[in-house]
């Protein structure tokens, strides 16, 4: 510590290479920890970027934003402006999609501080001699300029500047005019002194497609889809689903492991450590005989049918997500290929996967500390390449967490290099700082805590951090209300109306949501014992059949959400979010707004699912842009109907058993040309 405390001290201590750079860059914003990892936005987003640019004495400063792709050589540069207290933005529109770079440069500008001092000046002396001086600033900057006729014009300037000065009783007011001249001003800007600027360090920022921000997700089994009883489903008969689920408004369909499903120790219905002949296993438990990863299970068809699944799906507007899961089923053929990538235990025989007291027999897990890394990452990054080469360029992976951190930063990095294109879901519900980690390393969206937060404390919390806190430039959430692991408490004793509650709060708190169907939309929650958050029969062990055309499914309902999101660009970003007053903390209230203003929604929802709950309501007609006293109306998209309102307090009443949540839309009154009101 002392040798690294010397060398510090050391370096203070020595003369710099250029000792004529006056100008700061501080506290540039946004970056994530100091530009280690990459800030993540999509294309078509306004990017702020903000710094604190100064310099010693009181000269002038300028600043720029400068940014560009991976792949280019040359930087694009667009002024800052200051905003105050030495504070500097710039904005840019981000375009493709791919890693980009962007920095901050700031310098002394003699030429500003020049005109600036200039305007200042009252003795006709001074005048003349500042002419003079500015003469001479020109005439550097004419010799600087390479665009169009800017030199020549710059030049003439400086001569007309430099006689003005000389001439025996000059108009020092006219000479004055001529160094301020707007016109000639904008053409010296544009060749500034750089000579001496301060450039802060290279800052990343990846640029998905708007995708990777919003969505809806829609989880299904394509094994439990065969149109005849107790038949194995295929990806043909999945992509006979596809019309339901484009009518419901997904914009994903995710599919469980499409390998072959390992023989050894398989398991039985409900989780039972030994299976029957014809048990399918877990879809999870991936390598048999017929292939591993790289392979499709054969009673699911074959490449040709995953081919054509994709184009299908393309053809309803909706968009194919595979899941991977680095693990291997006993009899995966890398078990008897590569041993030395799985751990052994003390009777030699391979260390199965296990989270005490939890126990996964069927599945092995690779060993991240295998003296042969290299040829493992690449064999498992590997994978997705193979399943990108097919046509698939969403994945959520099973359980990131569990694999080491290196491996991932290198694996999404090169893949995502080659295919900027590519979204990665990590499906990690473990710690927070794990999970914030792996959205740094660069999985596109990531699972949240949503499941178990059910109270208003804890969705406000949660939902305010998630929307504005640190994390809030990486880490994208994708929540899901139920999950093939994950039968919540809420849902197995809330009925009806608690799966309502859930689906609004799920698919308007977050830009992007999934959901597991078709067990959410038939509310399926009964679970395999008390205290057990595992599905009876569950669809993660057996083939399940289901009954779509149930009266009492909510897939119109669904269908009914998704549209809403789909039509109000409020509900596109989770920036906007702000949770409003209600003085009855069984009711959860709050409103997002479209970045230009013209697109508000307010949520009420009622969040216990047996009683009915009222309360007021509190709004801020200020920044909603409503003037106090005006009427405006609140549309509600789940029921149809409109309230009108015209002041800041409101009374609102939920029945958990007709609808438990209102999805307002806010139309302000306002007056027409024809002189009559109608809402916006």
């Amino acid at each position: 510590m002392r040798a690294r405390t010397a060398d510090v001290i050391d370096d203070a201590r020595r003369v710099p290479d250029e000792g004529r750079i006056r100008a700061v860059i501080e506290s540039v914003t946004p970056q994530v920890d100091g530009g280690r990892f990459a800030v993540k936005r999509v294309a078509g987003d306004e990017f702020d970027v903000e710094a604190d640019c100064f310099a010693d004495g009181h000269d002038a400063v300028l600043a720029m934003l400068c940014w560009r792709r991976d792949q280019d050589e040359q930087w694009h540069v667009v002024p800052m402006t200051a905003i105050g207290n030495d504070r500097w933005r710039g904005r840019i529109r981000l375009g493709e999609i791919g890693r980009c770079w962007y920095t901050v440069t700031a310098w002394v500008d003699a030429f500003e501080s020049w005109r600036r001092d200039l305007a200042r000046r009252i003795e006709p002396d001074d005048i003349r001699m500042a002419g003079l001086i500015g003469a001479d600033l020109i005439e550097e900057t004419a010799e600087r300029a390479t665009i169009g006729d800017d030199r020549e014009r710059l030049a003439a300037w400086a001569r007309r500047l430099r006689d003005a000065s000389q001439a025996e009783g000059a108009d020092a007011q006219a000479l004055k005019a001529l160094g301020l001249d707007a016109r000639f001003g904008e053409i010296a800007a544009r060749h500034p002194d750089r000579r001496f600027a301060a450039v802060h360090p290279m800052l990343p920022l990846d640029i998905d497609r708007p995708l990777a921000r919003f969505g809806a997700w829609y989880e299904l089994f394509p094994r439990s889809t065969a149109p005849v009883a107790g038949a194995h489903g295929t990806l043909r008969s999945c992509a006979d689903r596809l019309a339901d689920i484009a009518a419901m408004g997904f914009d994903v369909l995710y599919l469980p492991p499409i390998h072959p499903v390992g023989r050894e120790r398989r398991k039985g219905p409900n989780n039972v450590l030994v299976a029957g002949p014809d048990d399918v296993g877990s879809p999870w438990a991936i390598g048999a005989a017929e292939g591993g990863h790289l392979a499709v299970h054969p009673l699911l068809g074959t490449v040709e049918d995953l081919r054509y699944l994709i184009a299908r799906a393309r053809e309803h507007g909706v968009e194919l997500a595979l899941d991977i899961a680095l693990q291997c089923a006993p009899d995966h053929p890398w078990v008897a290929e590569h041993p030395e990538w799985f751990r052994r235990r003390p009777d030699g025989s391979v260390q199965y996967a296990e989270n005490p007291p939890k126990k996964y027999q069927d599945i092995y897990p690779f060993d991240f500390e295998t003296g042969d890394w290299q040829a493992m990452w690449h064999a498992l990054a590997g994978i997705f390449r193979h399943w990108i080469a097919e046509g698939v360029r969403i994945f959520r992976v099973d359980n990131p967490h569990t694999k080491a951190f290196p491996f991932w930063e290198w694996a999404i990095a090169s893949i995502r290099h080659d295919h900027p294109d590519t979204i990665f879901l990590a499906e990690a519900f473990t710690r927070p700082r794990v999970m914030h980690r792996l959205a740094k390393l660069g999985f596109t969206q990531s699972y949240t805590y949503f499941t178990w937060r059910n109270t208003r404390a804890e969705l406000t919390d949660y939902f305010t951090e998630l929307a504005h806190g640190p994390g809030a430039g990486y880490f994208r959430p994708n929540v899901w209300p139920n999950t093939p692991d994950i039968l919540p408490e809420y849902l197995q004793l809330g009925g009806r109306p608690a799966f309502v509650v859930r689906l609004v709060l799920a698919a308007t708190l977050a830009a992007t949501y999934g959901i597991y169907g078709p067990a959410f939309e038939l509310m399926e929650h009964v679970p395999r014992e008390p205290g057990s958050e595992e599905y009876l029969n569950s669809e993660k062990y057996q083939l399940r059949e289901w009954d779509l055309d149930r009266p009492d499914s909510l897939a119109a309902l669904i269908g009914r959400v998704n549209r809403v999101r789909r039509d109000n660009p409020a509900l596109h970003d989770n920036t906007s979010l702000r949770f409003l007053p209600i003085d009855n903390d069984q009711l959860i209230a709050y409103s997002k707004t479209a970045e230009a203003g013209d697109n508000i929604v307010v949520v009420v929802a009622n969040l216990d699912p047996h009683n009915v709950h009222s309360g007021w309501l509190d709004l801020d007609l200020g920044a909603l842009g409503i003037t106090p006293g005006t009427s405006f109306q609140m549309h509600d998209l789940l029921s149809g109907a409109r309230y009108l309102w015209s002041s800041a307090r409101n009374f609102v009443r939920l029945d958990p058993q007709r609808v438990p949540a209102h999805l307002f839309v806010l139309r302000r009154r306002v007056r027409s040309e024809r002189d009559f009101d109608y809402f916006l």
